[in-house]
């Protein structure tokens, strides 16, 4: 006869997690995640080309003065150095956010991701927390690595002490395109139960946002109309943040309000999207 072993009580041997950081094991796990994807990370690197473009320029200007002329380095360098990176926010959203809701809801993984001691809170914030860690890796990092370049080169904070608004306006600029474009993919990755398909419906976002200003601008005659496309938006308010003459007509105000409601209607998306269990109406 096989013998019975006591199964009494015993006391729980192992360590307890403090409440509340579920959301830093989902981040972490997408961030590996993806950097086990080699064409992934070559993007990421492609992506650091245009720093390395500025960093030379930063220090031809600094060791021979006379092509300041020509390569210029001022606010209007690092607003034009933001912009550039909006190419490579656009295509790591998409390749690092698309599937991050929607791969989910396919597996059917929801359930049991909330049936944990997890808030969907914490689910939301980890998800998010990817898309921002390699968002931000193109645009604010390597941003604030330029002043910084600019200070090691010349050897002084002469140009910071001159432009002393350029920090908070880089960090702006570069945390207002990060979280827009984040809350926005991840939104449109909790309608759906396939990356390709959140992938296709963010690029149309863009792309015909894009084409529908350009229309109303030939019909109009005005650029005033430049809030219907997400893209001028950012570019809009990116203009005032450096205290540049705007692009377009559009009042600055009225493009911050268009981008801060993405960020509130993907905010609702997700509280409605996100559920351990689906009510069928």
């Amino acid at each position: 006869m096989t013998p019975i072993h006591d199964q009494t009580y015993r006391r729980y041997a192992g360590t307890k997690q403090a409440l509340g950081r579920g959301w830093q094991v989902i981040m972490w796990t997408g961030i590996r995640s993806m950097l086990g994807r080699r064409a992934f990370v070559g993007l990421l690197l492609v992506a650091w080309a245009p720093f390395i473009v500025r960093a030379v320029q930063l220090y031809a200007v600094t060791n021979y003065p006379q092509m300041s002329g020509i390569l210029p380095v001022n606010p209007q360098m690092f607003r034009s150095f933001i912009q550039q990176q909006g190419v490579f926010v656009f295509f790591i959203a998409i390749w690092a956010g698309a599937g991050l809701v929607a791969n989910d809801r396919r597996a059917n993984a929801l359930q049991i991701y909330l049936s944990k001691p997890l808030t969907r809170l914490e689910y939301i914030g980890g998800k998010l927390g990817v898309l921002v860690f390699y968002l931000t890796l193109v645009t604010l990092v390597p941003a604030l690595l330029l002043l910084l370049m600019q200070v090691l080169f010349s050897g002084s904070f002469d140009f910071i002490r001159e432009n002393l608004f350029l920090v908070p306006a880089v960090t702006l600029a570069s945390l207002l395109r990060v979280f827009v474009s984040a809350f926005t993919m991840l939104a449109l990755s909790a309608l759906s139960k396939s990356s390709r398909y959140v992938a296709i419906m963010y690029a149309g976002a863009i792309f015909f946002t894009e084409a529908v200003f350009g229309v109303l601008r030939v019909i109009e005659g005005t650029t005033r109309v430049a809030w219907v496309s997400i893209t001028a938006n950012f570019e809009q308010v990116t203009d005032a943040i450096f205290r540049l003459t705007p692009s377009y007509e559009t009042p600055v105000v009225v493009s911050l309000l268009v981008l801060v409601g993405l960020i509130a209607l993907s905010i609702s998306v997700l509280e409605r999207r996100v559920r351990g269990v689906e009510v069928v109406s």
